[in-house]
């Protein structure tokens, strides 16, 4: 269960980012408007003259919001899971298993006897 919120939570958090991000690009900047009193550009539009820089920032402050809010919940459900160790090396030293009591101690190795004669004396 905690899983899918995470999921859900995750997902909304993205896409009002998403948002935010197109929304700001989509905005005039302050310094617009005198282009447009030039005729550089159009004042008009789908939303009016300032209606569309009302619906966009208004829009732009809910999805920040939303984002904010998102990102708060974020690191509250990355918080609450449950610990599985106190320590990232607890559990992580996996001990060899000790050589059997009856088994034979390994033999030397036998000498070679084409090494011997190299050797000085």
């Amino acid at each position: 269960m905690g899983g899918l919120v995470f999921s859900i939570v995750l997902t909304v958090h993205v896409l009002a980012g998403l948002g935010v991000i197109g929304l700001v690009l989509m905005q005039h900047g302050k310094g617009a408007d005198m282009g447009a009193a030039f005729g550089s550009g159009a004042s008009g539009s789908l939303f009016g003259s300032s209606g569309s820089a009302n619906f966009l920032s208004r829009t732009t402050g809910v999805l920040a919001g939303v984002f904010f809010v998102t990102s708060l919940s974020l690191s509250y459900l990355a918080g609450v899971k449950s610990p599985a160790a106190s320590s990232v090396m607890e559990g992580a030293a996996v001990q060899a298993p000790a050589p059997a009591a009856n088994s034979p101690a390994p033999a030397a190795p036998a000498a070679d006897a084409s090494k011997a004669k190299d050797i000085p004396r």
